[in-house]
């Protein structure tokens, strides 16, 4: 037979001071143990280890970069549409390239493919400042705006074909490149700084392809590393 334990419930009354302050601390949004539960099972436990990417994965709200009637599903392990035919990359994609890069607080980084603006949202949580190129000017306005509404300040975003980079803005201590290209673009090649690292998807379009790391030495010697598969949309464009 259980026995039923007597428990006591305890009172706290706050003080006006510390009334004021529990007003000023942001409350929690409705998907922050989902955020939580994201990191954990679907990120940290596939190998993801820098706790700087981990946080920000923890702190973007994903659910605001996908359309409403998407939101439920906002972080779930898969990628999502977001509309003119492309998708945001589902979670573990997103962590893992951003680790790729090894950034710092004083990384300049280049993004070929802005989609909603999320993989640009997480990155800048890390470096200095994240350019953005996105060829569907309907796609590049909406993730400017999205990230204006969010006072994520240091993106810019551009309406332009990415096969090309953007020379302006370079060279790049890192670059991202959202969708899948048939080869690696002579242009990004070019503009990524001795010493830096690019992460791009390679291979044929709607099939399975290949990540993988680019990187360049002090000296500007010019290796790749063929990582893992990946399915992505088709780089469009220049090429």
């Amino acid at each position: 037979m259980a026995m039923l334990m007597p428990f006591l419930l305890a009172l706290v009354t706050l003080g006006a001071g510390d009334a004021a302050a529990a007003s000023r601390e942001p409350a929690p949004d409705r998907w922050t143990d989902e955020r939580a539960a994201m990191v954990r099972d679907q990120i940290k436990a596939r190998g993801v280890a820098d706790e700087r990417v981990l946080d920000a994965m923890r702190d973007v709200p994903r659910h605001e970069f996908v359309p409403a009637d998407q939101r439920r599903d906002a972080y779930d392990d898969t990628p999502l549409p977001i509309g003119e035919g492309q998708t945001i990359s589902q979670p573990y994609i997103v962590a893992a390239m951003t680790e790729l890069l090894e950034l710092g607080s004083d990384s300049s980084v280049l993004e070929i493919g802005t989609g909603s603006g999320y993989q640009a949202a997480v990155a800048a949580r890390l470096a200095k400042h994240v350019y953005t190129l996105e060829i569907r000017p309907a796609l590049a306005d909406q993730a400017a705006s999205r990230l204006r509404q969010l006072k994520v300040d240091n993106v810019t975003v551009r309406a332009a074909d990415g096969y090309f980079g953007w020379s302006a803005r370079a060279p790049y201590d890192g670059i991202l490149v959202t969708a899948a290209a048939s080869h690696i673009p002579p242009a990004l090649v070019q503009q990524l700084k001795p010493g830096g690292r690019m992460v791009i998807p390679v291979g044929s379009p709607y099939t399975v392809q290949r990540l993988m790391l680019v990187t360049k030495d002090k000296a500007g010697a010019v290796s790749t590393r063929n990582l893992f598969p990946v399915r992505f949309v088709p780089l469009t464009g220049g090429h």
